[in-house]
């Protein structure tokens, strides 16, 4: 059964509500508002991961007629689109970074061990040089924290609100007006 489209309605009185305005770029490269882009993406996170969406854009009549109303859709996509793609580079990054912590947390675990063995050989392995090694050993492991975060935790809401933009990239877009 395919799943069903679901809709994210917003109303507003102009196009321009929609979109930054001190952004430069031509209609269709334009960012989103702000609020705009939170509202859409707050409704969309409540739906189904598997919903495909219509974004209903309620406007008055007069609006709707302007012209570069038809190119709505394709400055939502687009935009939309280019969230992907940055969160799509943010997580790469974010992996990049994983693995050089994680060659410095190895390093240093390495380093802790080898430290311990040698104060147990030479300071006793009575209760100082057990404190010692243990106190190595701890912070080897800890060296190694930020790395099990990154890629057991870290990544995760990255991923999902590419998933969630790469979707919205694929969303209908209609604009009705109460004539129409």
């Amino acid at each position: 059964m395919a799943p069903q489209e679901r809709t994210i309605e917003l109303r507003v009185r102009e196009v321009r509500q929609l979109f930054n305005s001190l952004d430069p770029s031509p209609f269709h490269e334009k960012d989103l508002d702000h609020d705009a882009e939170e509202y859409i993406v707050d409704w969309a996170r409540e739906l189904p991961r598997d919903a495909s969406f219509l974004i209903l854009i309620h406007l008055p009549a007069e609006e709707a007629c302007r012209e570069g109303v038809g190119h709505l859709d394709e400055a939502i996509r687009n935009y939309f689109s280019y969230r992907a793609d940055v969160g799509a580079r943010d997580l790469k990054e974010l992996f990049r970074l994983g693995r050089r912590v994680l060659g410095v947390g190895l390093s240093v675990l390495s380093l802790c061990l080898v430290a311990g063995r040698l104060v147990t050989t030479y300071l006793s392995s009575g209760p100082v040089g057990l404190f010692f090694q243990e106190g190595l050993l701890i912070f080897g492991w800890v060296a190694n924290w930020r790395p099990a975060e990154i890629f057991l935790y870290d990544w995760i809401p990255l991923k999902r609100r590419c998933d969630l933009y790469r979707r919205l990239a694929a969303a209908r877009v209609e604009v009705r007006s109460p004539a129409g």
